[in-house]
């Protein structure tokens, strides 16, 4: 649970800002989505290496 210290006064957008910000560091859409489906090691050390592939074609083909 985040908590966000308001200090009187404050304007409710610039909490709302503030809860954003510190809900997107915390990375918890990204972990949900990520244990959502369970990815054996070896698909995703496959899929690391067809990325890095891809993007080296792609530097290379710039150049």
């Amino acid at each position: 649970m985040l908590i966000i210290p308001i200090k009187e006064g404050e304007n409710i957008e610039r909490a709302l800002k503030k809860y954003k910000k510190k809900y997107e560091k915390t990375n918890v859409m990204k972990q949900l989505r990520f244990r959502k489906e369970f990815e054996k090691p070896s698909i995703a050390r496959r899929q690391l290496v067809i990325r890095a592939a891809y993007k080296q074609r792609m530097q290379s083909e710039q150049i």
